[in-house]
Formats: C-alpha cells, sequence, structure tokens
C-alpha cells in the first residue's frame, strides 16, 4: 500500500480533509493554504485537491504548501508566516470533523478585537453506540481525556487553559487574572478543537520571539492567555504603554479607552481593567484571548486516534450522516449499485457498502463502513469496524470494533475485536498516525481575502 497522508484517510470513504475544506467554503473563506508535513504527502494532497475539487470549490487563491517534518504546528505556522497577509488568520486542523462554522468563530474575535479566539465543544466520548450483542445494550463510554479551561462569568473569555501532562498538574493563574474578575469557572468538559482565530500582527510576533515554540495548542495559546493582563504583544501594530514605564497623555488615554470600549457592545473585564489606571495617567497594557463555546447539539471530532477513526467513521454513517453529503436509502443505509451481497446477507442501518465490494453469503454488517473492490466471504459478521479498500475476508469470519487498513487479507475464520489491522507492506512509521494519539498533527490554514474583508 502507498502512503496515505492522514488529511486523507476516509470518513465514510470520504478523506477527512474533505469535511475541513467543505465547511471553509461554507464560510466563505476565499484564501486557503493546505499545509502538509513532507514534500511527498504535499504532492499527494495537492494531487488530490485538484481532481477531487476542479471547478467544485468556489475560493479565489488555494494553494498547498510543504514543511518540514516534525515541526509541530507553530513551527508549520512560522514556515509559511510570509504567505498569510490578511488582518486575521484562521487555523484549522485537517483532521477536524464537524458541523460547526468556522464563520461564527471569525465574528467573535472580531467582535472582541481578540488577539486569538479558540473553538470549544463539548468533549467527546469513545466507544461505539452499539455492542453488536444479541441483547442489543450499549457498551458503555469511556471519556476522553479532557483539558483544563478556565472561563469569565460571560463565558466569552478564555482565562486559564492546561492540556497534556498540565492536566494532571496544580492550578497556577495569574494573579493580575484573579485582579481582574471577581470569578472564575473551571470546565473539565470542553475540549480544544483546535480551530483557532489569530491577529496576524500578534501571531507574527510571538512566532518571531518565541522561536522556542512548537505547537499552537501546548506553546501559543497558553502563553497569550497567561500574558494577556500583562501584554507583551504589539496591537495594531504598535506597542500599548506599559505599567509603570511609559507615560502617555490623557487625551491619548482617553482615545486609546475609547477604541477598545468601541469594539464591544458591552465593557468586558479587559477594558475596566485596562482604564482604571487610578489617575496615573497610565493605560495598563492589556490583550483579549477569546473563546467560542460550540452549541452541545453541534458534532466536532478529531481524527486523533484509532478510537476516533472508528467512532468518526460510524457518527458520519449514523447519528451526523447529513456531514456525509450521500443520500441514505429507505433502510438508513448505503449501498453502491455495483456492490454485490450474497444469499441472506444483512447489511443493517447506519452502515455503507462501497463501489465494486462482493460479500458472499449468511454475512451480517451493523454500523460498519466498507470500502472499495473489497471481496468478502461467506458467514462474515462486521460489527462497527471501518473495513477500507481492496480488502480480502475469508469464509467465517468475525471482526468488531476494528479498522483494516487496505489491502489487508483476513484467512477463514479470523476473529478481530478491537485490532489495527494492516498489511505486511505497511510500515511501522505508516501505521503511526493511529498508534501513537500524542503525535501533534499539521493544521489546515484559512486566511481571509483582503479585498473581500470578512470571513
Amino acid at each position: 500500500m502507498q502512503d496515505v497522508p492522514k488529511a486523507l484517510l476516509p470518513v465514510a470513504n470520504r478523506p477527512v480533509l474533505s469535511y475541513v475544506l467543505e465547511q471553509l467554503e461554507l464560510s466563505n473563506l476565499k484564501d486557503l493554504i493546505v499545509v502538509v508535513e513532507g514534500e511527498d504527502a504535499a504532492l499527494h494532497v495537492g494531487g488530490w485537491i485538484s481532481n477531487a475539487y476542479v471547478d467544485r470549490l468556489h475560493v479565489e487563491c488555494l494553494m498547498v504548501a510543504a514543511v518540514p517534518e516534525d515541526v509541530g504546528t507553530a513551527g508549520a505556522l512560522r514556515a509559511i508566516a510570509h504567505h498569510l497577509t490578511a488582518n486575521d488568520i484562521l487555523v484549522v486542523s485537517g483532521d477536524l470533523v464537524s458541523d460547526i462554522p468556522p464563520g461564527a468563530l471569525a465574528a467573535v474575535h472580531r467582535q472582541h478585537d481578540a488577539v486569538v479566539t479558540t473553538m470549544l465543544c463539548s468533549a467527546p466520548v469513545s466507544g461505539p453506540t452499539e455492542s453488536g450483542s444479541s441483547g442489543g445494550k450499549d457498551k458503555i463510554k469511556k471519556p476522553r481525556r479532557y483539558n483544563i479551561i478556565g472561563l469569565d462569568p460571560s463565558k466569552q473569555f478564555l482565562l486559564h487553559i492546561a492540556t497534556g501532562a498540565e492536566v494532571e498538574k496544580e492550578i497556577r493563574i495569574q494573579k493580575s487574572i484573579l485582579r481582574a474578575v471577581d470569578q472564575m469557572e473551571i470546565r473539565a468538559d470542553l475540549m480544544d478543537a483546535h480551530m483557532y482565530a489569530f491577529k496576524r500582527s500578534v501571531l507574527q510576533e510571538v512566532l518571531d520571539e518565541k522561536d522556542k515554540f512548537r505547537s499552537i495548542k501546548e506553546d501559543m495559546l497558553p502563553y497569550l492567555v497567561r500574558s494577556q493582563m500583562k501584554s507583551e504583544v504589539l496591537l495594531n501594530g504598535a506597542p500599548q504603554a506599559k505599567n509603570g514605564n511609559e507615560k502617555v497623555s490623557s487625551q491619548n488615554n482617553q482615545a486609546v479607552v475609547s477604541q477598545i470600549l468601541a469594539n464591544a457592545s458591552t465593557p468586558s473585564f479587559h477594558d475596566l481593567y485596562a482604564s482604571s489606571n487610578n489617575g496615573t495617567g497610565l493605560v495598563r497594557r492589556i490583550h483579549k484571548c477569546c473563546a467560542y463555546i460550540a452549541s452541545e447539539s453541534r458534532y466536532c471530532q478529531r481524527l486523533n486516534s484509532i478510537q476516533a477513526f472508528s467512532d468518526i467513521n460510524r457518527d458520519v454513517i449514523g447519528d451526523v450522516s447529513h456531514l456525509s453529503g450521500y443520500s441514505f436509502s429507505a433502510h438508513n443505509n448505503i449501498i453502491h449499485p455495483s456492490a454485490q451481497i450474497g444469499s441472506r446477507t444483512a447489511v443493517g442501518p447506519h452502515c455503507m457498502l462501497w463501489e465494486g465490494s462482493q460479500m458472499g453469503d449468511k454475512c451480517s454488517v451493523k454500523r460498519s463502513v466498507i470500502g472499495r473492490h473489497c471481496r468478502i466471504g461467506s458467514n462474515v459478521k462486521v460489527v462497527n469496524s471501518v473495513i477500507m479498500n481492496h480488502v480480502t475476508i475469508g469464509d467465517g469470519c468475525s471482526i468488531q470494533g476494528s479498522v483494516i487498513c487496505s489491502n489487508a487479507q483476513l484467512q477463514e475464520r479470523a476473529v478481530l475485536e478491537q485490532v489495527l489491522w494492516l498489511p505486511q507492506a505497511v510500515s511501522t512509521r505508516e501505521s503511526l498516525w493511529l498508534e501513537n494519539k500524542s503525535k501533534e498533527e499539521k493544521p489546515l490554514l484559512g486566511s481571509e481575502c483582503p479585498c473581500e474583508g470578512v470571513f
């Protein structure tokens, strides 16, 4: 099997990147940059975009940029920073499957004149919604590891964020933030969706001055959140007055405060803190870090583990089938016209059997995706699984909660449960996208078109 970039892994037989591109297009973004790690992968992704979206993707500029391997998401931004020209930049992970419009995040970002706005959504739980047992009882879903999020009472501003190993440590909040806000709500049920809006001038400054930063989530975002009440960044291309160090005239003070207050319908605690100079003639130097919390009714997951890959595929042919772009049959499934099904074989609801695949007699398929040109024998049971393309499965096999990669072969009566099955031709490196949950993936970037002036 050839190397397949993570962005092209199938979700309901569509590359995961297609879900991101279509959401960005719906939000009227005009200039897109797809950042891919490695030259070969970039060529592969670029070729797919050219073939799949010729005359279909209505954007003014779309480019695919290759960056060196293992530079991290911040390093990827640093590598393509010279291409970013708009005032505000939207950064989206290429493995995000969501029905949340990016334009909603952009609107919040601009309403508050924030330096960064992050999208938060309900943290997903892992595991199938159907066990496949005769009793039909659901398996217990296991919660994912959460972030620790601190929000102001209005739930519009991000006051604290802890990710990764920091989740297990004591919560330490900057005194300046505690002085500025009366209350803080601590949440452990929200997920950083890896969708961010940045003020470009601030983004560029942080990338230049903090050259050791590798991760947006673990380095850049916590840094901006920690420093928002004692800001060290430039705003609108010019430094603000430093508290206790630089005096400005009362007239200039009033102009700064008026501009801050004009950017939001109701003054935030940032605005009040900045303007409370206690007669010193100083404007406190602040910047705003905002949060957009998506409705619980919205869908949002990242394809960053084996379990997530299975969950997303199952969801997109099930509860959130509107994301798939397909029309489901009266039986709530999709069976391609060219697929062949043997006698007494049942393909249940929330299933997909794709082009050119063949199934023998007395098979059962429940809540599963079967890709193109697969050959499946008789008496085979497939439950809560994803079978990619050109897979051969012998008679009498049982597959539950598993992912079978393209070109794999299973001999007769094989039993797989909660397994990632790779063909021998796949190297260890090629399977890392599923096995290493901590490896940070490169984002897909979108910037507004300067001539449009809106996302």
